[in-house]
């Protein structure tokens, strides 16, 4: 028996960083918008430990030992239970772009978790998944919740937002990846050089902005496109300056919204239609300043069992 779970990528159409934590983390308002783009992850029976294997366009990225946080879900899932090692082999199916912004290993966190639940027969609560997800890091409940959501503290405590209508994305892809991590560094280093400081008592705990809540629930992608905003975005342009020109190659072939998509280096852009979308795809990829450019759509549903 196998059970395959599916789970969306995910991109912040605002991202309020606010100063550095005496415990090393940000608080943030994070609102994230789950899109089709994703990946599948398919936990079966395995031989000894947890083992993993993966494909896709950057499987060769992907790390297949401890450090990898599908490995650890499965692990952490066992242990609440108190099962023994468990014997599973994870198979990942890689869309979303490796280390490019939109949670994709947190969101193979989020598939094992789910896929091993079903595996094992656990029946383990939604919140009790929840919160084993948030241990495993900031991104990865939401990749269980899907939809669009407000993200405060690390981004782990989530509360649902609603949207109207469905929203067409491309997201073009760069060579290599950025370290979440070091972008949040960059983006404490530009603050205090531009002498705002850059700790929690310098700059305050962001909110959900008012006018991107009230676009959402239009269904006007302009009206959205206005409001995205990310405060990481300087610091990803100043550790890859090669991103502006691809910002600056969707808008000028139509996009009605640009923006580095989370700590980049992908970046995501907003059109008015599917068809917009497809097109911009084509045009981004032609303009030589990124890897590839993938047409989606969102909001989507989180993680999912398929059925068979």
């Amino acid at each position: 028996m196998t059970v395959t779970v599916r789970v969306p990528a995910k991109v912040n159409v605002q991202l309020g960083v606010g100063g550095l934590r005496a415990d090393g983390f940000h608080d943030l308002a994070n609102v994230f918008f789950a899109v089709a783009l994703g990946d599948e992850v398919t936990a079966g029976p395995g031989t000894a430990g947890v083992t993993l294997s993966c494909e896709g366009p950057d499987a060769g990225q992907v790390p297949l030992d401890d450090s990898n946080l599908a490995a650890r879900a499965a692990r952490l899932l066992a242990a609440h239970h108190g099962l023994a090692e468990p014997a599973v082999h994870l198979h990942i199916r890689k869309a979303i772009p490796v280390a490019g912004g939109m949670a994709g290993g947190s969101a193979d966190a989020a598939a094992a978790l789910l896929a091993c639940d079903a595996l094992w027969g656990l029946d383990t609560p939604a919140a009790t998944l929840h919160d084993l997800a948030a241990e495993l890091g900031s991104d990865v409940p939401f990749a269980l919740l899907g939809g669009v959501a407000l993200g405060r503290g690390r981004g782990e405590l989530l509360e649902p937002l609603p949207v109207t209508g469905s929203y067409h994305w491309v997201f073009a892809v760069a060579d290599g990846g950025l370290s979440t991590p070091a972008v949040f560094r960059e983006c404490d280093r530009l603050r205090e050089e531009a002498g705002l400081g850059a700790t929690d008592t310098d700059i305050p705990t962001p909110d959900a902005s008012p006018a991107l809540l009230a676009a959402l629930t239009t269904g006007d992608p302009k009206a959205l496109a206005e409001t995205l905003t990310n405060d990481l975005q300087p610091a990803a342009l100043s550790l890859r300056p090669a991103l502006a020109a691809t910002l600056a190659a969707g808008t000028a072939a139509g996009a009605v919204g640009a923006l580095v998509s989370g700590s980049g280096p992908t970046c995501a852009f907003l059109t008015d239609s599917a068809e917009a979308a497809a097109a911009l795809a084509a045009a981004l990829e032609a303009s030589g300043t990124c890897r590839t450019a993938h047409p989606t759509y969102g909001p989507v549903p989180g993680a999912a069992v398929l059925p068979g």
